[in-house]
C-alpha cells in the first residue's frame, strides 16, 4: 500500500463522450480493461462496478495509471465528472483492489496463430502505448481471411477520428509489417 496522497487529474480526450482520469498509482500492470456492462465489471473490478452505477456512465476503461470514463448521450457531465472523480479518489485512497487481474488475464487468446501474435506485437508495442495517451485502448478480437478485427476501447471507441486512426495509421503500418493483413475493420 502505497503512502503518499492519491491525486486525480482530469484530460480530456478528442472523444467528446469521455474523459480520462490519470492518477499517481500503478493501477494494471500491463494492457488495459475495459467494461461496458455491470455484469462483467462485477466478475472482475470492483473499481468500474462502483463507476458503472454512476448515472450518466456507460463505460470504463482502466489502464496502467489511468481510468477513462464514457457517458451516455443523455448524461450529465458536470454530476458525472464530480461522481467519477471522488469515486476514483476514495478507492485508491482506501486501497480497495481495482481489477482482479487473474480474472482479466484468463481473456487472452492462448490459441494465437502466429498472424495473430505479430499482429498483437504491433498492436503492443506501437499503437496501445500511443493511443492509451489519449484515454484509449485498441485489443485484436481475431483475423480471418486477410480481415483484422479490432476492438476499438475507451476514448478509442465512438471517437470521431478513431475511424481515420485506424484506416490510415493502424490499418497502413500493419499491411507493412504483417502482409497477410488485407483489411483492419473495427468491431
Amino acid at each position: 500500500m502505497e503512502q503518499s496522497a492519491v491525486y486525480v487529474s482530469l484530460e480530456f480526450t478528442p472523444n467528446p463522450n469521455t474523459l480520462k482520469y490519470s492518477v499517481n498509482r500503478k493501477l494494471l500492470d500491463k494492457g488495459a480493461a475495459n467494461f461496458t456492462n455491470l455484469a462483467d465489471a462485477e466478475a472482475r473490478s470492483p473499481l468500474a462496478t462502483k463507476l458503472l452505477k454512476i448515472v450518466g456512465i456507460s463505460g470504463v476503461m482502466i489502464g496502467r495509471d489511468f481510468v477513462t470514463v464514457t457517458k451516455t448521450e443523455d448524461g450529465d457531465w458536470d454530476l458525472v465528472h464530480k461522481s467519477a472523480s471522488e469515486l476514483i479518489e476514495s478507492h485508491l485512497t482506501a486501497g480497495e483492489m481495482v481489477v482482479n487481474e487473474e480474472e482479466t488475464n484468463k481473456l487472452g487468446s492462448q490459441n494465437a496463430s502466429e498472424v495473430e501474435r505479430r499482429i498483437q506485437k504491433f498492436l503492443d508495442d506501437e499503437i496501445r502505448p500511443a493511443v492509451a495517451m489519449d484515454g484509449g485502448d485498441v485489443t485484436l478480437d481475431r483475423f480471418e481471411d486477410g480481415v483484422a478485427y479490432l476492438h476499438m476501447q475507451g476514448a478509442c471507441s465512438g471517437c470521431p477520428s478513431s475511424s481515420m486512426t485506424l484506416k490510415m495509421g493502424i490499418e497502413t503500418k500493419l499491411k507493412e509489417l504483417v502482409p497477410e493483413v488485407i483489411e483492419v475493420t473495427a468491431i
